[in-house]
């Protein structure tokens, strides 16, 4: 008798802290999906870092804008031989290099790649935006399995403390309460595995918002099929003007047509000009007497451009620039591939999610109430209850997952269109 009440006073131990347990990971103070995806946008450090490739390309284009140096030189001379008077020197002399449209094409590049920066940026910022959305989806689905096992225990618990209650006053066999014992034990794994599940999903969201080590503890929000329609050929037509790394490739190519035209004027041969005064003082020599004097100097070099010869440059500029718009082309039809795939899994979801509703749950929800109750009253066996209850969760399960498919592809169908809408 004494030990009866013990393992009884042991069982109810077990279910406290299991209910413990449960409202301490799954029911706390819930993180939602906007303030998740604000501290994603404003913390994530690899948007940062992709920050300051943008201001790379400012501070590229700002460079590109300055000019050439003049140069000032000063000359002053004196024979060293004083005893025939020759007189001193003073010149000085200023330069300046001319080139012709070196600075508009250095411009012009610095420009088409600042350009690309910007479009790679918002890029960037939309694709952190969709993977953070589908990391938040799976955080959910990770929070719904772990209720659903949850419940599963709580449930496989509860028929254990009733049946060995009947054990106790001689209304079941031992077989029995150890069966039920051992799918206890089994709920209560499958939920301990699915509660890893969901704090690691929650730590990969703490990962996108800039720290790993945050203690959030739970999500709000819910598995909810968009039910969006879309039209294939809209998408696919609208791709070319939304797909932001679309743009940034057109800008690219652009970039490598400037860098060709700046190739080419580089060879143009620069001018160097220059100005210069010269202020001799009077040489009172007796053979070659002068008066004192200033004198001016204009000075023009023009350098042979014999290296132009090879056009090695040249050529592989032209090179470069065939294979970016080979490149453009490469990245339109790469979007309509993934366009097309992703439309084709969302109808799928769909389709598939048509399947399932709340009814057929609710369903299986009665009829493992009706096991259970008839369990009890032993007109039907531990067997038929076990299966009713697998049942049930594989049920609750298969929605959910499917909710999670459904979701999942269509802010992949959005992310892929490029048509800026991901939002929950």
């Amino acid at each position: 008798m004494k030990q009866s009440a013990f393992h009884h006073k042991q069982r109810v131990a077990i279910a406290a802290a299991l209910t413990v347990l449960l409202s301490f990971d799954l029911n706390a103070q819930s993180l939602d999906y906007n303030t998740f995806i604000n501290r994603v946008m404003q913390s994530n450090l690899d948007y940062a870092a992709a920050k300051l490739d943008y201001d790379v390309s400012q501070a590229d284009l700002s460079a590109a804008k300055k000019f050439s140096d003049p140069t000032i030189s000063a000359e002053y001379g004196n024979n060293s031989d004083w005893d025939i008077a020759m007189g001193k020197s003073l010149s000085f002399e200023l330069g300046k290099t001319i080139s012709f449209g070196k600075r508009s094409a250095r411009i012009a590049v610095a420009r088409h790649n600042l350009d690309a920066s910007d479009a790679g940026l918002q890029f960037f910022a939309f694709t952190l935006r969709a993977e953070a959305t589908l990391a938040f989806i799976d955080a959910l689905l990770a929070r719904d399995l772990a209720r659903i096992g949850l419940q599963n225990a709580q449930n496989m618990e509860s028929l254990y403390h009733s049946d060995s209650l009947r054990h106790a006053t001689g209304d079941l066999s031992e077989i029995d309460v150890m069966q039920t014992r051992l799918e206890s034990n089994i709920a209560k794994q499958e939920y301990l595995s699915l509660l890893v599940d969901y704090n690691n999903a929650l730590v990969e969201l703490n990962h996108l918002m800039g720290d790993p080590t945050a203690a959030t503890t739970g999500i709000a929000g819910s598995l909810d099929s968009p039910f969006r329609q879309y039209n294939l050929e809209t998408l696919l037509k609208n791709a070319d003007s939304l797909r932001l790394d679309i743009a940034q490739q057109r800008h690219l190519t652009l970039a490598s047509q400037s860098e060709l035209t700046q190739i080419r004027r580089e060879r143009l041969p620069d001018i160097d000009l220059a100005l210069g005064v010269n202020y001799n003082t009077q040489v009172r020599n007796e053979e070659a007497p002068a008066p004192e004097f200033i004198g001016y100097t204009i000075g023009v070099t023009i350098p042979l451009p014999v290296s132009n010869l090879n056009k090695g440059d040249v050529r592989a500029g032209q090179y470069k620039a065939s294979q970016a718009e080979i490149q453009t082309q490469i990245v339109r039809q790469q979007a309509q591939t993934e366009i097309i795939k992703a439309y084709n899994d969302y109808s799928s979801a769909l389709a598939r999610l048509s399947d399932y509703n709340t009814v057929i749950i609710h369903n299986a929800r009665q009829v493992l109430d009706g096991k259970m109750y008839a369990y009890q009253r032993g007109e039907t066996s531990l067997l038929e209850v076990i299966n009713a209850q697998h049942t049930y969760n594989e049920l609750q399960q298969s929605y959910a997952e499917c909710l999670h498919q459904c979701m999942t592809a269509w802010v992949e169908l959005e992310r892929c269109a490029g048509t800026g809408h991901i939002d929950l």
